[in-house]
Order: structure tokens, then C-alpha cells, then sequence
């Protein structure tokens, strides 16, 4: 079986942002462009990006979308 789909965006995106294809302040693709790119639907996107919101990777800005999260000071 293989992982949600929600979860393989979400892996996608994260190692985007760690080879350095996203860096921090990065906007991300509209969710209707994530949508097309991924083929999945919104609720897909929206569950990924809460994953990642939680890990603290990306910072969703109200009505200005969502970015790539500077990283914390180690």
C-alpha cells in the first residue's frame, strides 16, 4: 500500500525546501497550482500544508498565501 497522498506532497515540498529549491521567505504555488502539479484535490494540498505548518516549515499568511517558515535558531 502505498503512503497518503497528502503525505507524499508534504515529503515532496519538505525536500524541496531542504535541497534549497525553496528557501525560507519562498512563496509557495497558489493551492490551485499545488492541485494541478500534484493532480490531487484541495483537501490533499490543505492537508499537507497543515502538516507542514505543524512542523513549523511554512507559515500561511491570510490573504497573502503561504511561505516557506525562516528557519528557528538551533
Amino acid at each position: 500500500m502505498s503512503e497518503a497522498a497528502y503525505l507524499q506532497v508534504a515529503r515532496d515540498i519538505r525536500e524541496q525546501v531542504s535541497s534549497g529549491q525553496l528557501k525560507p521567505g519562498d512563496k509557495l504555488p497558489s493551492f490551485a497550482a499545488l492541485c494541478e502539479h500534484y493532480k490531487v484535490s484541495n483537501t490533499v494540498i490543505r492537508a499537507a500544508m497543515l502538516l507542514l505548518k505543524a512542523e513549523g516549515l511554512i507559515d500561511g499568511r491570510q490573504g497573502k498565501g503561504v511561505y516557506v517558515a525562516n528557519p528557528l535558531p538551533r
